[in-house]
């Protein structure tokens, strides 16, 4: 397994042992103890698989309260895919890391709580599974903007199909301070 930090703390790109031979290949993509000697939690509460086709955008999503830490990947086709430091007072505030995931590579990225994320598939469709360290929480969700002018990010496509949420978010600095996440220090 190769662990790779972003730029943005907490966030890592994460390649697990493959094991191949002409019948296919093996990976883990789980391993409690294994992954939590890297740092990342222990207890994931929540799976989640999305399907979509070429040029769809979900996201920059995320939830507070109860914010969700993440791990991606993509197990069919190929996403774009990005995280945003949305933790107020953060010295990576409104910063991103991307990251393409797809079967081919089998990487995983890890999202700790306290960002946004989104992907779009770059692909003709996409098989998207995600593991979250809290429950969904509908009262708590919220969407960032995914073309938001101030974070820069290069996104793949320019005119993405998207939900009405994702069409109606806002931009980050529109965003009432109470709405986001604080950012705790170091580590946390």
């Amino acid at each position: 397994m190769h662990i790779t930090e972003t730029t943005l703390p907490g966030v890592r790109l994460i390649e697990p042992g493959v094991h191949g031979d002409a019948r296919g290949y093996f990976m883990e993509t789980w391993h409690q103890a294994r992954y939590a000697g890297l740092g990342l939690p222990e207890r994931f509460v929540q799976d989640n698989l999305s399907l979509s086709r070429r040029g769809v955008l979900r996201g920059l999503h995320f939830q507070h309260p109860n914010g969700q830490g993440k791990l991606v990947q993509c197990l069919h086709g190929e996403v774009f895919d990005v995280v945003v430091d949305i933790r107020v007072g953060s010295p990576t505030f409104g910063q991103s890391a991307v990251a393409i995931l797809s079967a081919e590579n089998r990487r995983q990225f890890y999202i700790p709580p306290g960002f946004a994320h989104g992907f779009c598939v770059t692909s003709d469709t996409a098989l998207f599974a995600y593991k979250c360290t809290e429950y969904y929480d509908p009262a708590a969700e919220a969407s960032l903007l995914w073309n938001d002018p101030a974070l820069g990010i290069d996104w793949p496509v320019h005119s993405p199909e998207l939900s009405f949420k994702d069409r109606t978010a806002l931009a980050l600095a529109e965003f009432p301070r109470e709405r986001l996440p604080r950012y705790e220090g170091p580590g946390r």
